[in-house]
């Protein structure tokens, strides 16, 4: 369209170009994240008030409105037992997990301790070790009949009464603290990677101590991320499964996940009194992601990568290093070596029998030939990797949007979005499970029966852990480096993709392991959801543990953990060639 100017020339003017420049890219993709997010989290939730609120049903009667699923559940003498053993175990796991995991992350991030690459790969093994075999192999270890550590101190000491007892609260937080130290481990280390020593050489130089400095400067500066873990494991700790069931419920501590477990395989099947179950720690987990999003709100006080280049640097220890050192090997030892050894000797046996010179006759590899030669072992693998890479990549990138609105934004109201993305944490996996699969048989949009639904079940399950490994370091990005880059007139992609994402690195390639490792594992929503063809590993290894085949699933677990371990082996040798340091 040609316009005249009042000094008599002529401009040719374009509506498409002025609508391009009022379009902007950003909102476009800001919006498809919100309601992805908001699909992927209120449709579990609906279901679970819903179903809160329903009584049981049969093919004779029909489910009506009911508050008798909240009055069992909070309501009587058990309940209250159930909610005490939880926040007993909850609470002591998450503390025994969070102090092992920040300490080894701050020897490895901020020391000169040998054997630093070493461990950050055989620090990642319990985390792909399953549940079941994880508890499994410390019940072959410390079980007061047959634990071979029992066995050893009555044969050298001639103790009548066993050592150890894993049998017990306390053998419960060891078991589930150390399998999910990594977490914490994961997280502080990509704070601590992130971080500009700067302030910490200043301390340094100016006399303070390591140990100083390590408590009044680094670990304060890393306070976001140690909140974040310990949410993340106090609430992995609330929804336990695995080990509450195998070392709990034999000596009667029963723990929510127990109850919801039995009510959800109940005859008819009790959803209701689950669901009202999990309502419970819906509240408590969301006063958590609410504190813990003010706290990320005033993430400025902890930022520390600005516009100025810095290259992190490491503390001399001196002779402590070696002590450090020792206690890196002793936690491999104690967390990997023995539970894989283990597991690989009952691999070898024909039935379990402890280590002994008259076993050492029986040894075979047959089962792991069984193994292979299980019927669509190889269809079980690709289905399981199909899923794990691209339901870590989906959630990486996902939170990775929605991390920039609610910490480097003013829109209001988002820390609400924070908490739908982090609500998906107290759904236990067959809930969810549950929900997804009664959902989508009602609104049939073809998913329902394929791998896409299993991928939407990872997706919503570890959509908060995304959350977690972006926002920390997320929060230690100043706002500086945006801002330079749109006044040298960079659009919003460009900036998200150029600067923010490459600086997200440490936290995004961190998640991103994590999610993988922890995906190719995952079974309780899975259970739920596979159908025939459409396998995956852990239901593979259910299927080994229902049949009783022990020998079968120790050799499949051997075989796995070895593969996992090459796999995180192979992502660190990549990740030094792409500038990210011992990822």
């Amino acid at each position: 369209m040609a316009v005249t100017t009042p000094d008599g020339s002529t401009v040719h003017t374009s509506l498409g170009q002025g609508w391009g420049r009022s379009f902007d890219m950003k909102w476009v993709i800001i919006g498809l994240c919100i309601v992805v997010v908001a699909w992927l989290a209120l449709i579990p939730l609906g279901f679970l008030i819903w179903q809160s609120f329903a009584s049981t049903s049969t093919a004779q009667v029909p489910a009506v409105f009911t508050l008798e699923n909240y009055a069992t559940a909070f309501g009587t003498t058990d309940s209250l037992g159930l909610m005490f053993n939880s926040l007993k175990f909850a609470f002591g796991t998450a503390a025994f997990a969070l102090v092992l995991g920040t300490f080894f992350a701050w020897v490895n991030e901020r020391t000169n301790t040998p054997f630093k690459s070493l461990f950050f790969a055989m620090s990642i093994v319990p985390l792909i070790i399953p549940g079941i075999l994880f508890t499994v192999s410390w019940i072959m270890l410390a079980s007061p009949q047959i634990g071979i550590f029992n066995q050893i101190f009555r044969d050298w000491f001639g103790l009548t009464t066993p050592l150890f007892n894993i049998y017990s609260l306390t053998g419960m937080i060891w078991v589930d603290g150390l399998h999910y130290a990594p977490i914490a481990f994961l997280l502080v280390t990509a704070a601590f990677r992130s971080m500009d020593p700067s302030l910490e050489e200043s301390a340094l130089m100016s006399g303070a101590s390591v140990v100083q400095v390590a408590f009044k400067i680094t670990l304060k500066l890393a306070w976001p991320a140690i909140l974040a873990a310990f949410l993340i494991l106090f609430v992995r700790g609330i929804e336990s499964f695995e080990v509450p069931a195998l070392l709990g419920l034999p000596v009667g501590l029963r723990v929510y996940t127990s109850a919801i477990y039995d009510a959800v395989h109940s005859y008819p099947s009790d959803i209701g009194l689950a669901s009202a179950y999990a309502m419970a720690l819906l509240l408590v987990t969301s006063l958590g992601i609410y504190y813990q999003s003010r706290l990320s709100s005033q993430g400025s006080r902890f930022s520390t990568v600005t516009g100025k280049g810095f290259r992190p640097r490491v503390s001399d220890i001196g002779r402590w290093r070696y002590a450090t050192a020792g206690i890196f090997i002793l936690y491999c030892i104690f967390v990997v070596a023995l539970p894989f050894l283990v597991l690989f000797w009952a691999s070898l046996q024909k039935y379990y029998a402890a280590p002994s010179w008259a076993a050492l006759h029986n040894l075979s590899f047959a089962a792991y030939g069984k193994v292979l030669a299980y019927p669509g072992f190889y269809g079980v693998v690709w289905n399981s990797a199909k899923l794990a890479i691209g339901g870590a990549t989906v959630v990486m990138l996902l939170t990775s949007v929605i991390c920039w609105i609610t910490i480097k934004t003013k829109i209001p109201g988002r820390w609400v979005l924070d908490m739908l993305a982090s609500l998906p944490l107290v759904f236990p996996g067959i809930v969810l499970g549950l929900s997804l699969m009664i959902f989508y048989l009602n609104f049939d949009i073809g998913i329902y029966g394929t791998l896409w639904i299993m991928l939407m079940a990872y997706v919503i399950k570890f959509l908060p852990y995304g959350m977690r490994y972006n926002s920390t370091s997320m929060i230690q990005i100043h706002k500086e480096l945006e801002e330079s880059a749109a006044m040298s007139g960079a659009s919003w992609f460009t900036i998200f993709r150029r600067i923010v994402l490459p600086l997200l690195k440490p936290g995004l390639m961190a998640g991103w392991i994590y999610i993988i490792v922890v995906s190719v594992r995952e079974l309780s929503s899975s259970i739920l959801l596979y159908s025939p063809g459409n396998e995956v590993i852990s239901i593979m290894i259910w299927e080994f543990w229902q049949n009783g085949q022990y020998i079968e699933l120790s050799a499949f677990g051997v075989m796995m953990i070895t593969a996992l371990f090459c796999f995180l082996m192979v992502v660190q040798t990549l990740s030094k060639r792409f500038g990210v340091k011992d990822v």
